[in-house]
């Protein structure tokens, strides 16, 4: 199962499916194919939500942003 990471830290924000990577991956922007890291804050966590992603995968990003203005995160299959 897919995990979800800090990126900048490297702690561990969840388990996610395969669902979940296919949101991140159809609904956020990649600078490559290899790309596995995206830039969240409370817009793209709205847009996220906009697209139908999944309410687990919603609030291990809430949790993770929370106040700041974003972070990277990143998955791993």
């Amino acid at each position: 199962m897919p995990k979800l990471y800090n990126h900048q830290t490297g702690a561990l924000l969840g388990q996610i499916t395969d669902d979940d990577v296919r949101s991140l991956v159809d609904q956020l922007e990649e600078e490559d194919s290899r790309d596995v890291d995206y830039f969240v804050d409370a817009n793209t966590i709205d847009l996220l939500e906009q697209a139908g992603a999944s309410a687990t995968l919603l609030a291990l990003l809430r949790k993770a942003v929370g106040n700041s203005e974003g972070l990277e995160v990143r998955y791993e299959a």
